[in-house]
Parts: structure tokens; C-alpha cells; sequence
């Protein structure tokens, strides 16, 4: 059952309650599961220090390793909420998606992926590997090996990926600036996903060509030095996401809500928690320019507020204004990107 809305529309303006809004995302499970990160950051902070080739690591989409000369290489690694794992199809296409999702988010160019799969169903097995199989023609990107446990009482779906972007082009999440604009990027050409709620499939009714498009137009931006600052949305929903943006640069930010762009038909907190398969979150100090790349790519894009150095995530609405995060004293990941 879909959560009761907490919007509606009137002739001349849009009625939200803001505090509601607020405590639904707050303690939305997209957002709560993140915090146990912080424990596993904590134990391997010794030693993140040894390793000099490393430019970024925990905290952003992926990893950013030093490989020498103009490229770098992006590492990431995705494995699919246990929730989401009732129809195996999805699954395997979901972890494919997720991946490409991390690469392109830092503006890079995917190039490979390995997985690691496990259940003791053979049915299960090959629908897994059927969507992993679809994501592949989908995405354009090879899966070149992996693992399998063929005898565990249950499912898992995990992928690890690995892309190159330029040097000077890649976009991270620890970089957002005071008095950036905050835009936000969605295929809102879609439908509530079948394997989640929480989910929105914009790809599967698409061509590769359609798809692949629209996962490319953040190597566009990072190229063009449009952003300062990116993440894909993913399960912690837009607010959540943009939080976790938020935290690990250090900074604030004031968000107008009526401003988020939406499709129809979908209650509105419950499009908030939403993974939107194509969405972003960027900063930038040309926003103009950005949304006019997104929308040449098919992407609905606005800007919906601005970065500030406080420690808080408001959201706003006129001059009504609430707090759902002060990191002054909320976790979301508890960490920061650690920069070689």
C-alpha cells in the first residue's frame, strides 16, 4: 500500500506539510540502512592512508584510482537490496543498472563487470542471469566473469564494475560549493518498477541506443566542467541522496520542494523515496547551461534550491521552512570521501 499523500493541489499553489515530509524521509529504510557504513569505514581507516594510487574512495559512487596519465579509473561495487530480490529477472537487470548507474553518475565511461551470484534454486539462477544477460545488451556493457555459490538457501545479486573518465573531468561528491545552484535530472518517462515500489523503470520499454543516451549526459557535464558536484539518486530517494551529497562536502543546502520535477500519477513523498533508474543530483554554477544538456539527453530537469555553508537540509515551501537533516548532529553514511 502506498503511503497516505501528503499533498494536494489547489487552482493557484501547491499545500504540503513539511514537517510530515521531513520525518517520512528521515526515517525512510532507503536512508536508515546507510548508516551501518560509517562502522565499516571506521575499521578500514587505517589503512586507507597506505594507499597513495587511490585519489577517492569511501564515501562517493566509486573509487577513483590513479592509473597515470590523462584517464583515471572509476572502481564501484553494487549488490541488490535483499527487498527488491522477489523476481529474480529483475535482480540480475537491477544490479546491471545500478553499476552503469555509479560510473556514468562520476562522468565516466563503463567498461566491464563482474559478478557474484548466489542461490541453490537452478530456476532462480537462470532468470538471474537472464536480466544480467538483458542488462548487457541494454547498458552496452560486457560482463566478463564473476562467481557463483550454487548451494546457499538463499538469493543474492551482487556486481562490481570498473570505468575511465578524464582526469580533470570527473565529477565527485565531496566538491559541492557555497551558492551552487542544486538541479535535479529524471527520466520521468516511466512507471512504478514491478519487482519494489521503490523502484521506477525507465528502461526496459526503451531502445539500447535511447538508454545508453541519457546514462552518457553526466561524462557531457564533467567534460564541459558544468558541475561541481554529482551524485545518481538512488535508494535513499532524491532528499536522501542529496543529504548524503551534502555530507560528505561539508555543506548545506536550502531546497524549494514545489521546484522538484515529478511524473503524473505518482503520490509525491512516495516519488521522494523513489529510485528513479535515471536521475541525478547535481551542483553547479552554470545551471542554465546544465539543464539545457539534460534535456537535450530526454531528462526533465529544474533547478529546486541552492548549496550554503551551514550543516542543514532544509526544505522549503514560501517562506515555510523545515529542517530534515543537521549533520550538525544526523548521520546518513557518517563519513567523509578520503582524497589521495
Amino acid at each position: 500500500m502506498l503511503p497516505t499523500p501528503l499533498l494536494y493541489h489547489t487552482a493557484s499553489q501547491i499545500i504540503m506539510n513539511l514537517e510530515a515530509i521531513a520525518s517520512e524521509i528521515r526515517n525512510f529504510e532507503g536512508v536508515t540502512r546507510k548508516k551501518s557504513i560509517a562502522d565499516i569505514a571506521e575499521i578500514l581507516g587505517t589503512v586507507r592512508s597506505e594507499y597513495t594510487d587511490c585519489i577517492a574512495d569511501i564515501g562517493d559512487d566509486a573509487a577513483i584510482i590513479d592509473i597515470g596519465g590523462d584517464d583515471v579509473l572509476l572502481f564501484a561495487a553494487d549488490g541488490i537490496w535483499s527487498a527488491m530480490l522477489g523476481d529474480p529477472w529483475w535482480a540480475g537487470y537491477g544490479a546491471v543498472l545500478v553499476n552503469v548507474n555509479d560510473i556514468s553518475a562520476m562522468g565516466g565511461r563503463p567498461i566491464g563487470m563482474v559478478n557474484i551470484l548466489a542461490t541453490d534454486n537452478k530456476e532462480t539462477l537462470a532468470e538471474l542471469v537472464r536480466g544480467i544477460r538483458d542488462g548487457v545488451a541494454k547498458f552496452g556493457v560486457p560482463m566478463v566473469g564473476g562467481h557463483l555459490h550454487p548451494d546457499t538457501p538463499y538469493t543474492s545479486s551482487s556486481v562490481a564494475i570498473v570505468g575511465i573518465a578524464k582526469r580533470d573531468a570527473v565529477i565527485r561528491s565531496d566538491t559541492a560549493e557555497a551558492g551552487d545552484a542544486i538541479v535535479l535530472a529524471y527520466d520521468l518517462d516511466g512507471q512504478v518498477g514491478k519487482n519494489s515500489i521503490y523502484s521506477w523503470d525507465s528502461t526496459t520499454m526503451k531502445t539500447a541506443a535511447s538508454v545508453r543516451e541519457k546514462f552518457m549526459v553526466m561524462q557531457t557535464l564533467g567534460e564541459r566542467g558544468l558541475v561541481t558536484a554529482g551524485k545518481d539518486i538512488s535508494n535513499p530517494g532524491t532528499i536522501g541522496t542529496l543529504g548524503m551529497l551534502l555530507e560528505t562536502s561539508r555543506k548545506g543546502a536550502s531546497v524549494d520542494i514545489t521546484a522538484i520535477p515529478r511524473p503524473d500519477g505518482v503520490d509525491f513523498v512516495h516519488w521522494l523515496k523513489i529510485y528513479p533508474a535515471t536521475g541525478y543530483v547535481v551542483t553547479t554554477r552554470d545551471a542554465d547551461e546544465c539543464i539545457r544538456v539534460f534535456e537535450a539527453a530526454g531528462l526533465d530537469a529544474a533547478v529546486v534550491g541552492v548549496i550554503d555553508d551551514g550543516l542543514c537540509l532544509d526544505i522549503c515551501e514560501g517562506d515555510d521552512r523545515v529542517t530534515v537533516f543537521d549533520f550538525g548532529r544526523d548521520v546518513i553514511t557518517g563519513i567523509q570521501v578520503s582524497s589521495g
